[in-house]
């Protein structure tokens, strides 16, 4: 049977059930758009919770690293990650399965996003497009390719190996040079041999819009999330559509084991989760919705990845394959790149 709560009706729930002492629940969040998550998420809950929220951001190396550093006395309650880091922290025995049943919104999710790690052990809270972003008025862009090729030599960024784009990249570079998506080897020497000239491996999408504002770079991989920081430049970003297609990947919710907490950890689900909130965050052009019932104009809709069209046509990464290869990459990607 299908789930529903109207937002008035979680309000009041969560209203009812709020301790007299306030409650702080800790979440480890990536450092984007925090002032627009603060105003569309984070201070209504507070109101309606009757409880703080302590917020962490940071790249996912280092979130993931004091997950697990702090593994027998949890400091992180909740966290919001990529889908391959989330399961490498289950299979690290350091997450708790999610008793979906206090989801209130858990069957009007996208099927992908239900389950995406198996288990249990997450739940989608948002799709995200991975395309290229350049400078419509220097150069255009029609291939992954490209992004190694002569005419963006000095003005090109890739993402870290380490980051959330990183993988994605090397899967659509792969593509584009007509690999089978099964060994990146050869596309990672080919960014080794590029590598004088590629402005920067960017870590964090905040770091690559201050560099293309200043217009050191024209060209990048970026997840479509990051989007709204070059849409709103007075520069002509455009959003490629580049003849492989988009990557695409998948951010979710995680528990950590016995942290606690987990009464108010679920509560701060079912709101984030509720059409309501997805369609405020969808709005305020934060995140692409992981509720099938989030309805939004198609001028939103175009800045989003939204509806199931665009979701069933991303070129995804199983998170599992970037688990077993990712120690081989990054020991390459030191060797060969990072000289």
């Amino acid at each position: 049977m299908t789930k529903t709560l109207t937002l008035a009706a979680l309000t009041a729930a969560l209203a009812a059930s709020s301790a007299s002492a306030q409650d702080t629940l800790t979440i480890s969040v990536y450092s984007f758009a925090q002032d627009a998550y603060k105003e569309a998420l984070y201070d209504p809950f507070e109101e309606i919770c009757g409880c703080e929220l302590v917020i962490e951001t940071g790249n996912s190396v280092e979130r993931m690293a004091k997950i697990e550093a702090n593994a027998a006395d949890p400091v992180i309650d909740m966290a919001v990650i990529s889908s391959h880091d989330a399961l490498s922290l289950a299979r690290k025995g350091l997450l708790a399965p999610l008793d979906t049943t206090r989801i209130s919104s858990f069957d009007r999710l996208y099927p992908a996003a239900q389950d995406p790690i198996g288990d249990n052990m997450a739940v989608g809270y948002t799709f995200y497009a991975s395309s290229i972003v350049y400078r419509s008025d220097l150069v255009e862009i029609n291939s992954w390719g490209d992004l190694l090729g002569e005419e963006l030599a000095g003005n090109v960024s890739l993402p870290n190996i380490t980051g959330t784009q990183g993988p994605l990249t090397l899967m659509m570079l792969d593509k584009a040079a007509g690999g089978d998506a099964s060994d990146f080897t050869a596309t990672i020497s080919a960014i080794g041999e590029s590598a004088d000239d590629i402005v920067t491996f960017y870590s964090r999408s905040s770091e690559l819009a201050q560099l293309m504002n200043q217009e050191e770079v024209i060209a990048a991989p970026v997840g479509r999330f990051a989007w709204s920081r070059f849409k709103s430049s007075p520069l002509p970003f455009a959003w490629a559509e580049p003849a492989e297609g988009q990557a695409g990947g998948m951010n979710v919710m995680i528990m950590t084991k016995d942290n606690g907490n987990e009464e108010l950890a679920y509560k701060l689900m079912d709101y984030w989760l509720s059409a309501e909130v997805q369609t405020r965050i969808a709005e305020a052009l934060i995140d692409s919705p992981a509720n099938m019932d989030v309805t939004v104009s198609d001028e939103v809709a175009s800045n989003l990845t939204y509806g199931a069209d665009l979701i069933n046509s991303l070129n995804i990464l199983p998170p599992a394959e970037i688990i077993t290869n990712r120690d081989a990459w990054v020991d390459q990607w030191n060797s060969e790149v990072i000289r």
